[in-house]
């Protein structure tokens, strides 16, 4: 089974958040949780995208490496949204990576040195018409291109969180569908 290291959205670590990873760990994997937000939550993306530009997005990049430290080289990197971020610069930063699960969000390789550790899976969802998606989904595009093995999942429809059951925009089914793919990802990670 794999090890992650999972990180919230802008929105915090919500109680979606945490029973996606006790999903994750119900199927005997080892997920950490990190609260890059010191506790805080709010109740829409846009809240929380301003307290993150209040706290700097380096040091939610420096929170989620902090995060990293003590544990295992050998992690799957996931986020969501914002949490991609830190999971995506992860994967591609520090050695060992097994892989990357990234949930409504990419940046372009080149953001993070270029390079992707060769060997390790990487899987990228979005919903089609997710407005928070305008820049990120080509980047996705660009980095599946770029990454042998690589996979992007584009779900029907305009929600941006819709994998966190806590948030408005949660959709149950894609978000099913997601679970299965991400768990099928990691069953298959060495």
């Amino acid at each position: 089974m794999a090890e992650v290291l999972l990180f919230h959205h802008a929105q915090g670590l919500t109680p979606g958040v945490v029973a996606f990873a006790d999903e994750l760990r119900a199927a005997g994997h080892v997920v950490h949780t990190p609260d890059l937000y010191d506790g805080k939550t709010f109740d829409s993306v846009d809240e929380g995208v301003d307290h993150a530009r209040e706290v700097g997005f380096d040091t939610i990049l420096e929170r989620g490496r902090t995060a990293a430290e003590g544990l295992p080289t050998e992690l799957v990197y996931a986020g969501f949204s914002l949490g991609g971020m830190p999971a995506q610069m992860l994967a591609q930063t520090r050695p060992g990576a097994r892989g990357a699960l990234l949930f409504h969000a990419a940046v372009p390789l080149s953001e993070f040195g270029g390079s992707w550790r060769q060997g390790a899976p990487l899987q990228i969802h979005f919903m089609a018409d997710d407005p928070w998606a305008e820049e990120d989904l080509p980047a996705a595009r660009e980095i599946v291109d770029a990454i042998e093995g690589a996979e992007l999942f584009v779900y029907p429809g305009d929600r941006h969180l819709f994998a966190d059951n806590s948030v408005s925009d949660y959709d149950e089914q894609a978000a099913a569908l997601l679970k299965q793919r991400a768990l099928s990802f990691l069953a298959g990670v060495q």
